[in-house]
């Protein structure tokens, strides 16, 4: 496309222009991205999950304790993948996987103003790649 005779690509750019758009993606939540309705999230059921998923939807209706220090601590969805909530709104909890020399890649991320008591919880298997909505 041009303008004024020139490609837009090679137009300048004004650096209090690109201050302002680079503070808006980072100050306005959701700025940077497109608007729109979450994608769909599958649903698992309890049972199906790895025992060490069980164990620790356990320990979140419980309130703990938790092996991580990590656990219960704010879960930004900044990967949009769940329901638009406020900030808040969703905890993420580890689940323990069997040989990793680390956290692992396996989390439970609930929702709710309840931490023993969430109004819905999704398990991801690939650290935030895509969740599953975890029913009874």
């Amino acid at each position: 496309m041009f303008l004024s005779g020139r490609p837009l690509a090679s137009r300048p750019v004004s650096k209090l222009g690109l201050a302002i758009t680079v503070a808006a993606a980072l100050l306005v939540p959701g700025a940077a991205f497109a608007k729109g309705p979450a994608p769909k999230v599958g649903t698992v059921a309890l049972a199906e999950l790895p025992r060490e998923a069980q164990a620790t939807d356990a320990l979140i209706r419980v309130g703990g304790p938790f092996a991580n220090s990590k656990d219960g601590a704010v879960f930004g969805n900044r990967e949009r993948l769940l329901p638009a909530e406020p900030r808040g709104y969703y905890r993420e909890y580890t689940v323990m996987t069997p040989g990793a020399g680390d956290r692992g890649a396996r989390r439970i991320v609930c929702g709710g103003h309840k931490p023993k008591a969430p109004e819905a919880c999704y398990y991801t298997g690939d650290h935030y790649a895509s969740f599953h909505r975890i029913v009874q």
